[in-house]
């Protein structure tokens, strides 16, 4: 099974992706975009703004070494790059900065597309921590099926949250749903640091 499948990669991308797009966050967000919405348009932009995000996430993914290739950009610049933007994410969550969009005036706007489905979900944040793992991935057939099942365990995380974005809020409440948000912060704040001093490693082997 392990030639097939890497768990511990499935769970590293999981939990990573979990925790910078952080669907139990996107809750009280997408009632807001959606609020004037029925029912049926709430879950029919659900689904778009996860197809979407899934979209934007895995064209980076296969692509992002080539554009990287191009720029003459080496991984450690990726990786200390990232894990600063992921930190300054995570500050955001843990102080309760993070903007929140306000429903667009222009009825012709579709709020799935944007901002929900990208950048709110696929921000730079996920953007980075997806074309880290593709880059630092020994390219093999298990770790190409843990990256994608890991990408779409958590978008599927995302569609949930959002299909069931009233009850979850109901239950979480305000408190619990920004209790949640902190976690998040403090767990993403210990994944850029990583990142941060394990680019610094690698420059110092390089030198």
């Amino acid at each position: 099974m392990s030639n097939v499948f890497d768990a511990y990669l499935f769970a590293s991308v999981f939990i990573t992706l979990f925790v910078i797009m952080d669907p139990p966050g996107v809750v009280p967000i997408f009632l807001g975009l959606t609020g004037a919405m029925t029912r049926q348009q709430r879950n029919r932009a659900a689904r778009q703004a996860v197809l979407v995000a899934l979209g934007v996430i895995v064209a980076f993914a296969l692509f992002g070494q080539s554009l990287l290739n191009y720029m003459h950009i080496t991984l450690p610049a990726l990786q200390a790059s990232g894990g600063l933007l992921l930190l300054l994410i995570a500050m955001e969550l843990l102080t309760g900065k993070m903007e929140e969009p306000q429903p667009s005036g222009n009825g012709k706007v579709n709020v799935a597309l944007v901002p929900l489905g990208t950048p709110l979900l696929a921000g730079p944040g996920a953007i980075v921590a997806t074309m880290v793992f593709v880059q630092q991935s020994d390219k093999t057939v298990a770790d190409w099926v843990a990256i994608a099942l890991g990408v779409v365990a958590v978008h599927v995380s995302l569609y949930l949250a959002m299909r069931f974005a009233n009850v979850i809020h109901r239950i979480l409440g305000d408190s619990g749903t920004i209790l949640v948000t902190r976690i998040a912060g403090l767990l993403l704040a210990a994944i850029a640091v990583q990142l941060v001093a394990d680019a610094v490693e690698a420059f110092i082997k390089a030198a």
